[in-house]
């Protein structure tokens, strides 16, 4: 159709988690001048965690998100070893790190077979009532079925150590609750089989999208920017644990550095028209320290996977991501299933770990520092947790920049860019703006983890008598 206006609002973005809207604005031609990303809502985590007892802070901020609770789990029980100051048992890192691999395999899972797959397998201007996860079941019904059978796989996972699927209780400061029992142990081993056949057959199937469809891939949100994730001494990618590293677009290291170190070198900018805060690598200043994390930012910036088979995979992602297609957006669905092979690896191999069900468990912690800062890979990204407490181990302040958060100066990039490519003349379709919102779900965003205010919101109280008159009105800037 032509429109006449020049404002185009995308409202609600679809298969995602959260809120969140786009508005692109067009010039007078009819043709993208800028596009806008907006996260609408607001939940204002950090503020309302002060005043509490540090231990409860894994289990509050993990009712942030009912998609990725595991990943703020362990970010923040991490952060509360710090203020304690206590390096946990052996046996308790192997298991939070299986909870987390857990958690990789459901997430990815999840987004690639239900969130990715409708663009993937539909394609971008099929029929809106069917491009969804029905119209997937109905189109490749023992696909999804594996993607399902899949996704669960990783929950039973997470099941088995906290005890259910979402929100389990598990990490806490100094440890984890209980051990892995040995039939749980074995029945886990058992469906790795059929885990690694899934996660195979969706790598035969991103590879063929992408070698199909390389002309889009080279145009659609196709940018620079920096790369990020957390790595070993040996530049492997490190998921629970290690340094965080920023790789430039060519591949030079700007810096390589230590969890609590991370204030020296991200800064956050504040923008009037979202409730996320814009992170940046603060010696190239805001908008030109843009960094991406998640699986292409961790594909870009580490130097290995560490298993056999990711790094197979990996030498061929980036024989396929080279001359101009390292910054690509669609990637990151291709970069994913990588990381969902190294996560079923890793899973495996922790749990045939002769010291996985050790009963070494939790040391004995108190407050010992006066900050605790505790990252972590989250499947969409670097996860920051970052608590100050008093004498008393009271949380005083608390920041979070979760994965979304560092993505959204490349988002917001993203779908000026895909809007500019597909829109043109006042002309718009339903499938090009599925092409928009597609750019956003490259990234797989959890807007509802990544929500900020800076200073004060404002907030009215109004009065009514019984004819509806405003008697009392009260505001607090």
């Amino acid at each position: 159709m032509t429109t006449a206006t020049q404002k185009i609002t995308i409202n609600p973005i679809s298969r995602l988690e959260g809120h969140g809207k786009v508005t692109i604005h067009l010039d007078p031609k009819g043709e993208v001048d800028q596009a806008f990303f907006h996260i609408t809502q607001f939940r204002g985590y950090e503020l309302f965690c002060h005043g509490r007892p540090f231990e409860e802070m894994p289990i509050i901020t993990q009712r942030i998100c009912g998609i990725c609770p595991v990943s703020h789990q362990l970010a923040s029980v991490k952060a509360c070893d710090a203020v304690c100051g206590v390096e946990i048992p052996e046996t308790a890192k192997k298991l939070r790190e299986l909870l987390h691999m857990g958690q990789y395999i459901q997430s990815h899972a999840l987004h690639f077979f239900h969130l990715a797959s409708p663009d993937l397998l539909l394609g971008w201007d099929s029929d809106p009532a069917k491009r969804n996860v029905v119209g997937v079941i109905e189109a490749a019904p023992e696909l999804a079925r594996r993607g399902i059978r899949l996704r669960k796989f990783g929950q039973d996972i997470i099941s088995a150590l906290g005890g259910k699927k979402v929100h389990p209780a598990f990490a806490v400061p100094g440890g984890v609750t209980h051990a892995l029992p040995e039939d749980s142990r074995e029945r886990l081993l058992a469906g790795f089989e059929e885990g690694f056949e899934t996660a195979k057959a969706a790598m035969d199937i991103i590879k063929g999208w992408a070698e199909k469809h390389l002309d889009e891939v080279k145009v659609f949100a196709n940018f620079k920017s920096h790369y990020a994730s957390l790595v070993d001494d040996r530049g492997r990618i490190q998921l629970y644990d290690g340094q965080m590293r920023i790789k430039t677009h060519d591949g030079a290291t700007l810096a390589q550095f230590e969890p609590k170190d991370y204030l020296e070198y991200i800064g956050e900018h504040v923008e009037p028209w979202s409730y996320m805060k814009f992170p940046y690598f603060k010696p190239h200043g805001y908008p030109d320290g843009c960094y991406r994390v998640g699986p292409l930012g961790r594909l870009n910036a580490v130097d290995s996977m560490g298993t056999p088979q990711a790094d197979d995979e990996l030498r061929i992602f980036r024989s396929v991501a080279k001359d101009g297609l390292k910054g690509a957006s669609l990637l990151f669905h291709y970069a994913r299933m990588v990381e969902l092979l190294y996560a079923l690896e890793k899973a495996q191999a922790l749990l045939q770990d002769d010291g996985i069900c050790g009963k070494d468990i939790r040391a004995t912690v108190a407050p010992a520092n006066a900050e605790g800062v505790g990252i972590i890979e989250a499947p969409r990204g670097t996860l920051i947790h970052h608590y100050g407490v008093d004498k008393h181990g009271t949380i005083t302040k608390a920041n979070l920049i979760v994965a979304t958060g560092h993505n959204n100066i490349g988002m917001n990039q993203a779908v000026t860019l895909v809007a500019k490519e597909y829109i043109h003349r006042g002309d718009v379709r339903e499938g090009m703006l599925n092409r928009v919102e597609g750019a956003i779900r490259c990234y797989d965003p959890c807007l509802s983890c990544a929500t900020h205010a800076l200073g004060q919101m404002q907030l009215t109280v109004r009065i009514f008598d019984h004819t509806g008159r405003c008697t009392i009105e009260f505001n607090r800037r």
